[in-house]
Formats: C-alpha cells, sequence, structure tokens
C-alpha cells in the first residue's frame, strides 16, 4: 500500500508550495497511518491557480485546438492512466478505502474509459457548429449554432469516490475546451494530485489543469471569484446549497451533484433472491458512502418478512476489515467525525422506535480504523430521521407498502431525487413505476449490469442541479452562441 507520499500544489503546469505553512495529513481510514501529505492551500493560492486558468483559457491554446488534437492529449492521458492502473487502485484502496473490486472497478477503471469516451466525442463528427435554416424577416437570412467552451471552471471533489468524480468533472471540461481548477476533498487529496502528475506527462498546456486542496475559506475563494465561469460540485445538500449562494454575486454556471436517500420499491411478485442484491448494495458497498446508493427498501406487506430474512442472512456472509486484504467486502468509513455521525443516527433510529434486526455497532476485533457493523432497521416509518436523512454509512431501513400507489408516495416523499429502483415480475410494471419516481436515474429488476456512458446522471429537487456523464454531461460545459448573417434584403 502507497505510504509517505508528498505533493505540492499544481499550478500553470508547476509544482510549486503554497503561501501558507500548513500540511494536510492524509490517513489510511482503515490503519488511521498516515499514508501521505500535501500543502493547505491559502485563499492566495487558490487565486494564483484561477489566474493561471484564466490566462490559458485567454490567451493560451488549448481553446483554440482543433477538437482532435485537444483529444489526442486527452487519449495520451487515458493510455497513462491505463499503464499506472495497477497503482492508483492501491492509492484508492489506502486513501479511500475502497474494497479492491470497487476500487479496480468504479473508482478506477470506469472513469479512465470516461476520458476516452469524452475525448472520442469531441472528434470532428461532433457538432461544434450546426447550420441554422434560413429565415424570413425583412429580408432573408441564415447562421450557425456555435458550441464554445464554458470557460475557466471550478471542480471540487467529494471525499467517497476521489479519482472518479475528479475524472468525470475533468474529462468533459477538457473536452470541451475549458481550463479547470480543480479542488479535491481534504481527506482524500493524493488520486487528484497524481491526475495532474499524469496530465503533465501527457503534455497538457500549462494552466489547463490546476490542482488546489483548502479548507473552507479556499473553497470559498473558488467558488465566489469573478474569473470563474462555472462551478461544478459534488458533496452534501447543505454544502451545496452554500456553494450555490457563493456563486449568485456573480451569477456563475453552477452544477450540483448531491445526497439522496434512494428508493428501491420491492412489489409482491418480485423474486427476492436478485432483489436482495440491490438492498445489500445498499448498505454495504464502500461502507454505504455512496449519494447513489439504494437506502430505503420498500417492501410489499406481504412480503417483508421473508425478504428481511433474506437480507440479514446476507448481512452475516459480509466480511467487514481492512480493504487491501483480497477477501474483504466492506472497508472503513472516511474518518472518525464520519464514524460519529453514523453512530449518532444509529442512536437516533432506536430512540425513535425503529428496531435493529442487525448490526448497530463497531465490528470485534478492529480496534483500528473507522469501521461500523453494517446495520439493518426494520419498523421504520417514512417520517423517522433514519429514514430522511442521508446516513453516508451502512445503514439500510426497511418500510412495508400496501399497493403500488402507496410505494410511489413514499419513494417521492423525500427532499431527495437521486436515484431509484424498482423490482416486479412484470417488467411493465415495473417500468410504470419508474415513470412515477421523481428521481434522476432508476434501475429497473437490477439495471442493465453497469455505468453506461450515454447515461445522464444527477437529481431532482435538492439532490441537485444539472447532469453528469456521456452527452448530457458534456453539454454542461459547453456555451452555445447564435451567429446569423443576412442573404438578401427585401
Amino acid at each position: 500500500m502507497p505510504e509517505n507520499l508528498s505533493y505540492r500544489l499544481y499550478i500553470d503546469g508547476t509544482w510549486t508550495d503554497g503561501a501558507g505553512t500548513q500540511q494536510i495529513e492524509v490517513r489510511n481510514p482503515a490503519t488511521e497511518e498516515i499514508i501521505g501529505r500535501v500543502p493547505q492551500a491559502t485563499r492566495a493560492d487558490v487565486v494564483r491557480a484561477i489566474e493561471a486558468a484564466r490566462r490559458a483559457f485567454d490567451d493560451g491554446p488549448w481553446p483554440r485546438m482543433a477538437p482532435r488534437d485537444r483529444a489526442e492529449i486527452m487519449l495520451r492521458m487515458a493510455s497513462i492512466l491505463e499503464r499506472r492502473t495497477a497503482d492508483i487502485v492501491d492509492l484508492n484502496i489506502a486513501e479511500a478505502g475502497s474494497v479492491r473490486w470497487l476500487a479496480e472497478s468504479i473508482q478506477v477503471g470506469i472513469p479512465i474509459a470516461h476520458l476516452r469516451d469524452m475525448a472520442e466525442r469531441v472528434m470532428p463528427s461532433f457538432a461544434w457548429e450546426k447550420p441554422l435554416m434560413p429565415f424570413v424577416g425583412a429580408g432573408i437570412g441564415q447562421g450557425v449554432l456555435r458550441r464554445e467552451p464554458f470557460g475557466v471552471v471550478g471542480l471540487i471533489s467529494a471525499y467517497n469516490f476521489p479519482f472518479f468524480l475528479s475524472m468525470m468533472k475533468l474529462a468533459p471540461a477538457l473536452a470541451a475546451g475549458c481550463t479547470a481548477v480543480l479542488k479535491p476533498a481534504p481527506t482524500t487529496p493524493l488520486e487528484s494530485f497524481l491526475i495532474a502528475e499524469i496530465a503533465d506527462e501527457a503534455g497538457l498546456p500549462p494552466g489547463v489543469l490546476n490542482v488546489v486542496t483548502g479548507d473552507f475559506e479556499a473553497g470559498q475563494e473558488l467558488t465566489s471569484h469573478p474569473m470563474v465561469d462555472l462551478v461544478s460540485f459534488t458533496g452534501s445538500d447543505s454544502v451545496g446549497r452554500m456553494v450555490y449562494g457563493q456563486a449568485a454575486p456573480t451569477l456563475k454556471k453552477v452544477v450540483l451533484e448531491l445526497g439522496g436517500k434512494s428508493a428501491t420499491i420491492v412489489c409482491d411478485d418480485a423474486d427476492l433472491d436478485l432483489a436482495v442484491g440491490d438492498v445489500l448494495g445498499g448498505i454495504t458497498v464502500h461502507a454505504g458512502q455512496g449519494c447513489a446508493l439504494l437506502t430505503r427498501t420498500l417492501v410489499h406487506r406481504s412480503r417483508h418478512d421473508e425478504l428481511v430474512e433474506k437480507v440479514t442472512a446476507a448481512l452475516a456472509q459480509v466480511k467487514v476489515g481492512n480493504p487491501a486484504e483480497p477477501d474483504t467486502a466492506m472497508g472503513p468509513l472516511i474518518s472518525e467525525a464520519q464514524r460519529d455521525k453514523v453512530e449518532k443516527l444509529i442512536r437516533t433510529g432506536e430512540e425513535e422506535g425503529a428496531r435493529i434486526v442487525f448490526g448497530g455497532g463497531r465490528p470485534a476485533g478492529l480496534d483500528r480504523g473507522y469501521f461500523v457493523e453494517p446495520t439493518l432497521f426494520t419498523g421504520v416509518g417514512n417520517a423517522m430521521t433514519i429514514a430522511r436523512t442521508e446516513f453516508f454509512g451502512p445503514v439500510g431501513v426497511i418500510i412495508p407498502f400496501d399497493d403500488d400507489a402507496h410505494a410511489v408516495r413514499i419513494a417521492n416523499d423525500s427532499p431527495y431525487g437521486l436515484a431509484a429502483a424498482a423490482w416486479a415480475n412484470d417488467p411493465v410494471r415495473a417500468y410504470d413505476l419508474a415513470k412515477q419516481l421523481r428521481a434522476g436515474f432508476v434501475t429497473i429488476n437490477g439495471g442493465g449490469g453497469g455505468l453506461s456512458p450515454h447515461t445522464a446522471f444527477g437529481g431532482y429537487k435538492q439532490s441537485g442541479l444539472g447532469r453528469e456523464w456521456g452527452e448530457h454531461g458534456l453539454d454542461e460545459f459547453l456555451q452555445t452562441k447564435s451567429v446569423v448573417w443576412g442573404v438578401a434584403r427585401g
């Protein structure tokens, strides 16, 4: 596992010391050992990065390159990332606490494929200019619709999927011709600096990508500075509101991918042996630290007890421990503070009358690391705190319903709307449920088995604004300009 890694800030194509003296110590959440250090960026450091990105956009070659030339550099980045995949996977396991299968697939493999997809999308077949139909007024006119890079973008990623989230933002920004300041979460900054290292090796022009760290003040500088044209943020809804407010005075475009309390609907005719996978995954994948995880299970009352029995039996087989060990199925939470938050919410659930049928404490024998047992509640009403608050921990709730209309009402009775799922033997019935769910990403009977580059990911309600992935994610980083001229006068 990586240890003793050290990076400086990456600004204007140069590794540079920060203006301050404070350092961020990065800890392995499974062992609590320090694995790396990076500077704590100051406001002045963030301003330097923003100014570098501004120069690179206003005067540099990147926005003016032919799309094919930009794509070639991005594809070189992808090739280097592929060559170093094993190193990135090991770093992700050590820094974010991912188990190996998760690190290899969603955390690292998919983002590299996404970078390639974005590069290939902006080859000459992409409609950078689209002719307008002739129009008639005082005379005859025609023109084009142009797609142009949005400008300088601030990219703020979360701790749970550090490489994935950084690349999901950076790839479309680069493909569009934008320049960027990337600010990773302070608990997981190392993978973002590794991206800068690889971008530098691939020949990305100076100032196109800048990577800084920082606390609240550094983040506020990035979200409010007038030279920044767009902010893309992934994190909690509470911080998302602050980002939105900080960007408002300069009317920046804001893309927010925020929290979730996603519901799985399990109908009376569903195959429970298959549906239990959604319930188990919503609790245990990355120790529940995923905004789109399905953490509320709504099951038809006639199948409630049967599903609870199957889920508890499956949870009993989950090995919790150090994710560096190959047979570990669930790793730690990211920090002691996050574990404290999750444990407090578990106690709140008990105080409000819900019943723990599995877990609820800390795993035996794991004295170091930020571990919590996978936990399942029954006897839950949808008005309870544990049914409405995002844990970001390995906790799920099961709520019974009487019919499909009742299930939809419960699922939609949430301030969030990021993801959802429907399980029914009749696929038409499941699709009808999916159409009624107020969520941005819905799977039916387990979905397609993976993340498609053609999907759009984002939320309804307080789960965010805008979309990521595929063409919809690319669109967020493009402006649309109409250019018209006269052909003949009347």
